[in-house]
């Protein structure tokens, strides 16, 4: 059944639902991507949780006008306009107040959502029903999903992708470096204003799927997932938009493999799980990678530490150094060093001499700022002037092995 799921064979109807969902994964992870760069990850939370009031009255609007409260385009123009004026609003707070953004967006969000709330109440009230499936809106649905709908979320979502492409460049800019942007002669406010107009339309798009409190983990989930694997933005924006995609496939075709299961829960799960393995296995970023860069730094030292203490004619008594040099086939298992050893104890012992003069000379102040008691003293300096150092320290001259 899982696999049925997966290569589209459940209907018709699910089918588009995976599609669409995909589409709004993608649009969601590559605009995330920029919100995720410009460090402003809130905002996406404050324009999610504004739309619950335009919802509402826009229900209430069409039921009033005799027309079906559950007509998908009326409920998003209502969430679109509603998360717009929030987005006003706490753009006008944060320029025009003292408050900090982080509070104008705890403010918006608050009291949008809150009046969101209470119309969701007095709409249980109306004799028209129940909220008619308004509680989807909040958590996301797909059941009972018509295929105008689907398409409505598919061309959203590809449409909202398009502009962010279109733009691309100017945000970049604007997120890495907003001043350099307004020296090159950006309006980087409207810039601003585009991009938080692109999450909005992101979350109006994903209400139906994902729903207002869970799209804030598509928008930034897939972001911070793809920037463990990449240091280039330009790969960080293409990553998040495959994790995005990736995830509401997958979440929308388990959800129709078990039917029980919400869909938008569901796609969040499986983006989570996607940052949980790159957490622990990205290459650079992870946290294997980093466990194993730390064993490695301390096997250094210890080698480098045995290797000092050979040169001085010591025993070597602390077991892991003992079993590091003993594997590396420089010490004996009673401690004593074997020819190898002998020959790079006398480097290392020499090696430090060497620092020692580059950290007292001025000229080499430079070279003497990256001395970390591991580093190889030939990877700073040419062979001349390790010449003239050993000339200094007197001895052997110019050995670099």
């Amino acid at each position: 059944m899982h696999w049925d799921a997966l290569t589209l064979q459940l209907g018709y109807n699910a089918t588009l639902v995976a599609i669409g969902a995909s589409l709004l994964g993608i649009s969601a992870g590559v605009t995330g991507t920029f919100l995720f760069l410009r460090k402003r990850a809130l905002v996406s939370d404050a324009i999610s949780h504004a739309t619950l009031p335009g919802v509402c009255l826009a229900f209430m609007v069409l039921v009033a006008l005799g027309g079906d409260g559950r007509n998908l385009i009326g409920l998003l123009v209502g969430s679109a306009i509603s998360a717009w004026i929030g987005l006003l609003c706490m753009n006008w707070l944060t320029r025009h107040t003292r408050l900090a953004e982080d509070a104008a967006i705890g403010a918006v969000l608050s009291v949008f959502f809150g009046f969101g709330i209470v119309l969701l109440t007095v709409i249980q009230t109306m004799g028209v029903g129940r909220q008619a499936g308004l509680e989807g809106f909040l958590l996301g649905s797909t059941a009972g999903m018509l295929w105008t709908d689907a398409m409505i979320i598919a061309i959203g979502g590809a449409a909202t992708l398009a502009l962010v492409m279109i733009i691309r460049r100017p945000m970049t800019i604007v997120a890495f470096d907003p001043e350099f942007a307004a020296a090159r002669g950006l309006p980087v406010h409207r810039i601003d204003l585009a991009m938080m107009g692109l999450v909005m339309a992101v979350t109006v798009v994903g209400l139906k799927v994902v729903g207002l409190i869970l799209i804030v983990a598509l928008l930034i989930i897939p972001p911070v997932t793809a920037r463990f694997w990449t240091e280039r933005s330009e790969r960080v924006v293409l990553l998040a938009g495959l994790i995005g995609g990736v995830s509401g496939y997958i979440g929308a075709a388990l959800s129709a493999a078990a039917p029980n299961l919400p869909t938008g829960p569901l796609i969040v799960l499986v983006s989570f799980a996607v940052f949980v393995l790159s957490l622990l296995l990205a290459p650079v970023r992870g946290v294997l990678a980093a466990v194993l860069r730390h064993l490695q730094f301390q096997r250094r030292v210890h080698i480098r530490q045995g290797l000092l203490a050979l040169a001085q004619g010591q025993k070597i008594y602390e077991p892991l150094t003992l079993r590091l040099l003993r594997r590396a086939g420089l010490a004996r298992p009673d401690g004593v060093a074997t020819e190898a050893g002998k020959a790079r104890a006398a480097k290392a012992l020499r090696d430090e001499k060497r620092w020692e003069v580059v950290r007292t000379d001025q000229a080499h102040e430079a070279t003497a700022a990256l001395y970390d008691g591991l580093r190889d003293i030939e990877t700073v300096l040419t062979r001349d002037q390790i010449t003239e150092i050993d000339r200094q320290i007197g001895g052997p001259q110019g050995v670099a092995t």
